[in-house]
């Protein structure tokens, strides 16, 4: 069932390094044509740090690891495609549907076709308010049982970032901050919080994977947390004016469940004139350039 690319198929048989992309920010994050144009891109970042890309998603009811031109094109110009957790999958490949993998359903995929190395924008988390809307990503749960690592900015800034760390830690998901002693907040390079780790080399983070396998202990993901650079980040003090107004024009519209981040992030992009979408996708470059990087050193080359 799960459709694995040739050129993706023949690297993992080699022992080549291979990172995998979600496609969620093709179908449901940028506006047309540029989604397509930024998922060339990152896979054309993939390939300068030496890796094969696999872009994830499900067309027709079947899941594929790996995309070529045309697929990806579908992807970004289709109408239709709908948005997958991993608790979507059977769903939709039940109903022959096409959709666009979120960071669940692109690990949990890419780690059954044997990807180790997935790189993102920003994870899913406990959102704020936990305590009245009991609302929780996916994301962290999946990531609990999944052997793999995952290169991010952090979690989404609109989220309880302490919070979301609290339940990594419950849930027994490594973390670690990128050449930083500090958790990244997604636009911004400091979220304010400190990690109990930091790794400074893609040979370290390959080591730690390394050391993951050799306990045997559950399978769990790494999270390597790679900051946004500081001169490409949001104004902080924009970034925390505009999530406030976001945040109540969230409560005064009635806006909950699901509809809560897309509602938030669109908000954050009208209001900063974009500057939020620009820190987004450089935060995405680095850490797919990163997760390049870490896919080399952990296939040895």
């Amino acid at each position: 069932m799960l459709v694995v690319s040739e050129e993706v198929r023949e690297a993992l048989a080699a022992g080549r390094p291979v990172v995998a992309l979600e496609s969620t920010i093709i179908a449901h994050g940028l506006p047309r044509p540029r989604n397509l144009q930024v998922a060339l891109e990152l896979e054309d970042v993939v390939r300068e740090e030496g890796a094969v890309p696999a872009t994830i998603a499900v067309l027709d009811g079947q899941p594929h690891v790996g995309l070529d031109k045309e697929q990806l094109e579908r992807v970004a110009n289709e109408d239709g495609i709908r948005k997958l957790g991993h608790r979507d999958l059977p769903l939709a490949v039940a109903a022959g549907v096409s959709g666009a993998t979120t960071v669940s359903a692109t690990a949990l995929l890419a780690a059954r076709a044997g990807v180790r190395v997935f790189a993102t924008g920003g994870l899913g988390g406990v959102h704020r308010e936990w305590t009245v809307t009991q609302d929780e990503s996916a994301d962290l749960g999946l990531l609990a049982r999944t052997r793999i690592t995952v290169v991010c900015a952090g979690v989404k800034s609109i989220l309880d970032v302490p919070a979301t760390l609290q339940r990594l830690e419950t849930l027994g998901v490594a973390v670690a901050g990128y050449a930083t002693t500090h958790f990244p907040g997604f636009y911004l390079s400091d979220s304010g919080h400190p990690v109990d780790w930091t790794l400074e080399s893609p040979g370290e983070v390959a080591a730690v994977m390394r050391a993951q396998d050799a306990l045997d202990g559950p399978a769990s993901a790494l999270i390597v947390a790679n900051p946004v650079p500081e001169a490409e980040q949001l104004d902080p003090e924009l970034h925390a004016r505009v999530l406030a107004d976001a945040l109540h024009a969230c409560e005064a519209e009635g806006v909950s469940g699901q509809a809560v981040t897309p509602f938030l992030l669109d908000y954050l992009v009208r209001h900063t004139d974009g500057a939020s979408l620009s820190a987004n996708l450089a935060a995405v470059r680095g850490n797919v350039r990163l997760a390049g990087r870490i896919a080399a050193a952990w296939a040895g080359t």
